[in-house]
């Protein structure tokens, strides 16, 4: 009798680990179904830690330093990692950046391309490995591009080039020569400036006098319009694709003794509003805060990298400036402060 218990004991026992084991197991299976139902439905879209490549097309002009500056900052409030690479103006380097963060295995890469076109087989290179790309500022020409973040530079050139037309109207002046001092050539940013302002001179009797590309450097601005201001005396208004080259052709205005010229540019550099609030000659910009557009680039990559749809463009948003409402722009760091609400909308 006494072995007899034993037994039953004994399978009383067992078969109670073995219920116990079952449960666990039916736990176990139940909690990786979880799992990965929350993976498919997305519940960890937004989970810190990622690591984000940025491309950037130059450190040259104090714009994109801005817009690093903002992506930075936006990486670092979400406790992500970004990985800047300069380019330096140089296709070959960034396509050999864009292939090092590749092999980094970065969650999401930003893109501002040197050249539309020169970038495609790093787009190619990135899809095949299935990591997203956004681009930011300048758009690429064809290429799998998860979304594009930037502002409408047609309009934007429009704007400006209404606000002179305006003016010139305002002054009593007809038949005006314009010089125009452009970006890079073959930009997508520069083509867009430029075609927005020629159509609104467009029919107004004013002639466009295109000056050469100074690649949005205030430097060579200086030297751009000191051949110009020899070669058009007669010149009536300066419109530049940014307003450092504008402020660069201001300086040679003024050293030559032209006080007689009205000066436009775009971005909203706070120089260019300080110039307005002054009066003088300074007429127009539009606004085009880079800090602002690295912030919410940061956000699409987030979201790219999350596998959720994002906008093909996601337009950072702008606005007029001109003497009689520069003062409600707030303009104490290097560019003007424009954040309208442009996601989640």
């Amino acid at each position: 009798m006494l072995i007899a218990g034993r037994a039953i004991v004994f399978c009383f026992v067992w078969e109670e680990r073995m219920n116990t084991r079952r449960t666990f197991l039916a736990s176990l299976t139940g909690a990786a179904s979880a799992i990965a139902l929350l993976a498919i439905s997305g519940v960890s879209a937004h989970a810190e830690g990622l690591k984000i490549g940025f491309s950037q097309v130059t450190l040259q002009s104090p714009f994109y330093v801005q817009l690093k500056n903002g992506a930075e900052a936006a990486a670092k409030a979400s406790g992500d990692t970004l990985v800047f690479l300069d380019a330096n103006g140089d296709v070959s380097k960034q396509n050999n950046d864009i292939q090092d963060l590749i092999t980094q295995g970065v969650d999401a890469i930003i893109i501002n391309p040197v050249n539309p076109d020169a970038v495609a087989p790093s787009l190619e290179a990135a899809e095949a490995a299935g990591i997203p790309v956004i681009t930011v500022d300048r758009p690429t020409n064809g290429g799998k591009v998860a979304a594009h973040v930037g502002r409408d530079n047609k309009q934007m050139g429009k704007l400006v080039g209404e606000a002179v037309v305006a003016k010139l109207k305002a002054d009593g002046v007809s038949g005006a020569k314009i010089i125009e001092i452009q970006g890079d050539a073959g930009g997508a940013v520069m083509m867009d400036r430029r075609d927005g302002f020629h159509a609104a001179i467009e029919g107004s009797g004013h002639t466009i006098v295109e000056g050469p590309y100074a690649e949005y450097i205030r430097a060579n601005a200086v030297t751009a319009m000191q051949d110009l201001l020899q070669a058009n005396a007669d010149v009536k208004v300066v419109y530049a694709h940014n307003d450092d080259m504008a402020l660069g052709a201001l300086q040679v205005l003024k050293e030559s003794g032209r006080n007689d010229v009205l000066i436009a540019g775009v971005d909203g550099l706070s120089e260019a509003l300080e110039t307005m609030s002054s009066g003088g000659e300074y007429v127009a910009t539009a606004l085009n805060d880079p800090q602002y557009l690295g912030d919410v680039t940061i956000q699409v990559a987030r979201e790219a990298a999350a596998g959720k749809d994002v906008p093909s463009f996601v337009d950072a948003g702008t606005a007029l400036v001109t003497p009689e409402n520069v003062g409600e722009f707030p303009h104490s760091a290097l560019f003007a402060e424009y954040r309208p609400q442009v996601l989640g909308k």
